[in-house]
């Protein structure tokens, strides 16, 4: 026997004493994703719930029909739609209370906007106007975050401090398939385990890391099963069916409000649109299978259910097309106004108190500031004076 198979058959036996810290068998999630739609438990769903979800998906799709149409007009620097994931953003939001925190990624505009975050002020970041656009206190978002996972440590952070400061606060975090392969996906998980933290970590498997597909960055049976290593409960979904998503994430909510830990959910949706306007997909996937996921649309899913159940007519349905178009037109005539920016923005908001090098950079900037402006009005740079030798 070679010293490799020695090695290979080699099995310690675990003391006596030893017992499994948590019996995994509860914390694995379904072998198939969970669905309502389509199903005999859809009979039982709430109407108005229906209704409000339909309304805002509709309403989210149109916000994203019109953001990459800014993109090509070039109001906006760059946008990563999520057409196809509505019901992923709309759930989440729906899913928290107010006083409770959402950290989303950089596609989850949606959710962003879906909590209470004017529109514009949410494109502002993919604008490349202002840092974040919006107040994160305000509404309880976080900045939305374009480094893959760097939004999940902060979540289990604010979650155990909030735990720790007895607050009744919950955060829901969202990543996408990509961000699982980074190493703040492993370490937030890790330690919202350990610290029982109340947070809940949405995935949306939406089947691709840009180009990358799933295959390729993890053989685990799902994503959901990667809960278990940490001593989390993983629940898998249906994530274009809005209904689901709804219910899981309530209930690891309420779960996590009740002092019961982190969930790890994962919905498996698809990314129709390309990754962002500056991508194109058709080098890395074939136009049949984006067909086979447009016939398993999130809004259709939702309207088959609302109109087989007799609770949506043609006149409501028009309603929310309507006022879905009125943001949408609300939207492009704002964004297409030139914002008043102020480059000594740059500085602002950073740190609390400024450090030396900030201070260096903001004297230098201001200094070409004012010579570009006295060169244009005509002045000697450093003497003020206009073109008549009057002091501005």
């Amino acid at each position: 026997m070679t010293v490799m198979e020695q090695r290979g058959a080699y099995r310690p036996t675990p003391p006596p004493a030893w017992q499994p810290r948590t019996d995994p068998a509860p914390l694995l999630p379904d072998t198939e994703p969970y669905r309502v739609l389509g199903t005999e438990a859809a009979a039982h769903a709430d109407p108005e719930l229906l209704r409000t979800l339909h309304a805002r998906l509709v309403r989210g799709r149109r916000y994203n029909t019109q953001a990459t149409a800014l993109t090509k007009q070039g109001r906006l620097a760059v946008y990563p739609s999520s057409t196809g994931q509505e019901a992923c953003e709309i759930a989440a939001a729906l899913a928290l209370e107010e006083r409770d925190w959402l950290f989303p990624s950089y596609r989850d505009t949606l959710a962003v906007v879906a909590r209470g975050v004017d529109p514009v002020e949410a494109l502002t970041l993919l604008r490349g106007d202002w840092h974040t656009g919006y107040d994160p206190y305000e509404h309880r978002v976080a900045p939305l975050s374009t480094p893959l996972a760097t939004q999940l440590p902060h979540a289990v952070g604010l979650a155990h401090a909030a735990r720790l400061k007895g607050d009744d606060v919950v955060a829901l975090a969202m990543v996408g398939d990509g961000g699982t392969s980074e190493g703040d996906f492993h370490e937030a998980l890790n330690f919202a385990a350990v610290w029982q933290a109340p947070v809940v970590f949405l995935v949306q498997n939406n089947g691709f890391a840009i180009s990358v597909p799933l295959a390729k960055q993890t053989a685990a049976p799902s994503l959901a099963h990667k809960a278990v290593g940490y001593g989390m409960p993983g629940r898998l979904v249906d994530g274009n069916d809005a209904v689901a998503v709804h219910e899981v994430l309530s209930d690891a909510v309420r779960r996590a409000r009740g002092g019961g830990g982190p969930t790890l959910v994962e919905a498996v949706t698809y990314r129709v649109e390309a990754h962002t306007n500056a991508d194109d997909a058709t080098r890395y996937r074939g136009d049949a299978e984006v067909e086979t996921w447009r016939r398993h649309d999130p809004i259709d899913l939702l309207e088959r259910e609302l109109t087989d159940r007799g609770l949506l007519g043609e006149d409501a349905a028009r309603a929310v097309r309507e006022d879905a178009e009125a943001m949408a037109a609300d939207l492009r005539a704002r964004m297409n106004r030139d914002p008043e920016l102020d480059p000594m923005d740059l500085f602002a908001h950073v740190y609390a108190e400024p450090t030396p090098h900030l201070r260096e950079q903001r004297a230098l900037l201001r200094a070409e500031l004012e010579a570009a402006a006295e060169a244009e009005s005509g002045n000697e740079p450093g003497t003020g004076a206009g073109p008549e030798g009057t002091r501005r």
